[in-house]
């Protein structure tokens, strides 16, 4: 079985995000950028699969510029086979990710497409289920457990009212959630293994899509900042408050 896992190249999760001074954008220069998160968790379950006899190859795809191979050899450090890089300017809405990542899944006859639920930058949160549409593939989102049987995925998925278990037929698309796995770290010997694991690159002209976009950002800024709070002096005081000033309460 072969499995399809993307990657995206955000700010790191531990740096604070600044806007730029035109509203145009999130500043990147010269911030740390790294694996997104929950692409991080399904590598890791991808590779699980395969360290489990079950999957027989795992291949990490990233849509974006040349900076994003880095991203990719991180995937390829955690264990992944090989890398697909499919070279476009940064800043594609998800469709058009999701269009040339459907592409690449039809010439890689990948058997399973694990991708993270979100990436922490845009946070959508459609573009799994854009591909599982494409694709007319079967799909399981949020997953938290994930099991191969006979032709099945069998995916345990975090809903409001708790656990849902659906069965989809592979070829199929599964987006992770935070609490599927714990991701390894990547040990030195295999970061070195890594520079030398195969990276293809491809372009638009290869795979025929148009990612013309169809959402345009007006523009960015950043959350407003949080009023300082009060003490008050009694119960009678906090209710009233709660009552004609914040308005909570009948």
């Amino acid at each position: 079985m072969k499995i399809l896992v993307t990657v995206k190249r955000v700010v790191d999760y531990n740096v604070k995000v600044r806007v730029k001074a035109d509203h145009s954008a999130v500043e990147l220069a010269n911030v740390k950028m790294s694996i997104n998160p929950f692409c991080e968790i399904a590598v890791e379950e991808a590779i699980c699969l395969k360290e489990q006899g079950i999957a027989s190859e795992v291949v990490v795809v990233s849509v974006g510029s040349k900076t994003c191979q880095e991203t990719i050899r991180t995937a390829l450090a955690l264990g992944a086979d090989r890398g697909i890089q499919v070279e476009t300017e940064d800043g594609l809405d998800s469709l058009a990710v999701a269009k040339l990542i459907a592409e690449v899944a039809k010439e890689e006859a990948a058997d399973l497409i694990i991708m993270g639920k979100q990436a922490i930058d845009s946070d959508n949160n459609q573009t799994g289920q854009m591909v599982a549409a494409l694709l007319d593939y079967p799909q399981a989102t949020f997953a938290s457990e994930v099991v191969i049987e006979d032709g099945k995925a069998k995916v345990t998925r975090e809903i409001d009212g708790g656990l849902q278990i659906l069965s989809v037929t592979l070829p199929a698309v599964v987006t992770t959630d935070l609490r599927l796995n714990e991701p390894r770290f990547a040990s030195l010997p295999n970061i070195m293994k890594a520079k030398r694991k195969p990276l293809d690159v491809k372009n638009l002209d290869q795979l025929r899509v148009n990612t013309q976009s169809k959402v345009e950002i007006v523009s960015v800024a950043p959350p407003s900042e949080r009023k300082a709070g009060i003490k008050v002096g009694s119960v009678a005081e906090l209710v009233e408050k709660l009552k004609n000033e914040a308005k909570v309460l009948p």
